[in-house]
């Protein structure tokens, strides 16, 4: 199997990845940075355009956010890469990325550094994940010199904003995902040993507005209504509601002002990862019911703002069949590997949810990730490029899961 594809093997080993992920980790391109962005996005549609079909920078759903007043302001994102090949093929493949880090403009990490002669690269975004960008498109161009390109057609997203949840790209994700027979998405691998994520559970993070009325602390607290306080006392509730299947991080608490002012506004900011489905409905209703409770028992008016933008993902027959053909290629390629469950969040939750089966973690081997530690190993750039190609082709050859 492994020498009927040599070629197209051969052709993703051989592409400019490590120049490339030089290249783009200098550019900073924050979730926030819009800037930054738009410069990643140009250069990435550049060395996308070796493919074939169309592609375009699409403008995101506008976003909002709570400030610490409690005020929902508008926020902009940035544009989002889109390749769309060969839409008449038989096997229709999804491949996702994104081109935002977590180092922002002012961050202290801003360089590369060469480390164990160049074996290793420590630098902002290498590993998450122009690295996986890098040997996505190598990928993705190997697979076009083969014969069997024409019985593969395939999106690529490669979207600004998956740092920060992905709110103005989901819907394009969505829209993407439709018809697809699987999707590969190119975060660093779960381990620095190529180990593969899993299941993961969703995530939600909810902005919760608190109003009370102010009144002097000395003079009148009694006609006040402590906003800070019903905030603490949701936040302690919410903590006090963990349970398997559900972690909830009661993360913040904004607002107050002078020590003889009884304060009017508080906002509570939490993050709740249930398990399973049915665990975000039971998170939903929990949320939904301790506002009432909490309104009602300290005489506040409470908003929520927010929702479950990764909802959860858990391993299905489908899918379970997707990691059994990549781990089955790993193998063939002489280096094996499996999955693991993980709790972090991605776009394969989301891909997930529309119904198409999904491997998250195809991208580069390295570690660190989100900390001035990150780093990626260089070798593994070859070798996951080799692995997509080989998992692609197969996918052509067979035309189901």
């Amino acid at each position: 199997m492994i020498e009927q594809h040599r070629a197209a093997l051969d052709a993703a080993a051989a592409a400019p990845m490590l120049a490339q992920v030089r290249a783009w980790s200098t550019v900073n391109s924050g979730s926030r940075n819009l800037n930054g962005l738009g410069t990643i996005a140009g250069l990435l549609a550049d060395a996308f355009a070796v493919l074939p079909g169309d592609i375009a920078l699409r403008d995101p759903v506008p976003g909002e956010e709570v400030d610490r007043a409690g005020k929902t302001n508008a926020i902009a994102f940035g544009q989002n890469l889109h390749v769309r090949v060969r839409p008449q093929a038989p096997v229709q493949l999804l491949l996702t990325g994104h081109m935002d880090t977590v180092y922002g403009i002012d961050h202290p990490f801003q360089a590369l550094t060469d480390l164990d002669g160049g074996a290793v690269i420590n630098g902002p975004g290498v590993a998450d994940m122009k690295g996986g960008i890098a040997l996505m498109l190598a990928a993705l161009a190997a697979l076009e010199a083969s014969p069997l390109a024409e019985r593969i057609g395939y999106e690529v997203i490669v979207n600004s904003d998956e740092e920060i949840g992905s709110p103005g790209s989901a819907a394009l994700i969505a829209s993407c995902a439709k018809g697809k027979l699987a999707a590969l998405t190119y975060e660093p691998s779960a381990l620095p040993d190529g180990t593969l994520a899993g299941a993961r559970p969703g995530s939600g993070n909810f902005s919760i507005i608190i109003t009370g009325r102010s009144a002097h602390a000395g003079r009148n607290p009694e006609d006040g209504r402590n906003a800070i306080v019903a905030a603490g006392d949701l936040a302690l509730r919410l903590s006090r509601a963990r349970r398997a299947g559900l972690a909830i991080n009661p993360a913040r608490i904004d607002g107050g002002g002078p020590n003889n002012v009884v304060p009017d506004q508080a906002v509570l900011r939490v993050n709740l990862r249930p398990a399973l489905p049915a665990d975000q409905t039971a998170a939903e209703t929990l949320i939904a019911d301790l506002a009432r409770t909490i309104a009602a028992e300290h005489d506040v008016a409470i908003r929520v703002h927010g929702g479950f933008g990764r909802p959860p993902k858990p391993i299905d027959g489908k899918a379970a069949r997707l990691f059994a053909l990549v781990e089955d290629s790993a193998a063939l390629l002489g280096r094996p590997i499996t999955h693991k469950a993980s709790g972090g969040v991605c776009d394969g939750n989301n891909i997930a949810a529309c119904g198409v089966p999904v491997v998250d973690t195809m991208g580069a081997r390295g570690g660190a990730i989100h900390s001035p530690d990150e780093y990626v190993i260089v070798e593994s750039l070859a070798e996951r490029a080799r692995l997509s190609t080989l998992v692609m082709l197969r996918l052509a050859e067979r035309g189901t899961l």
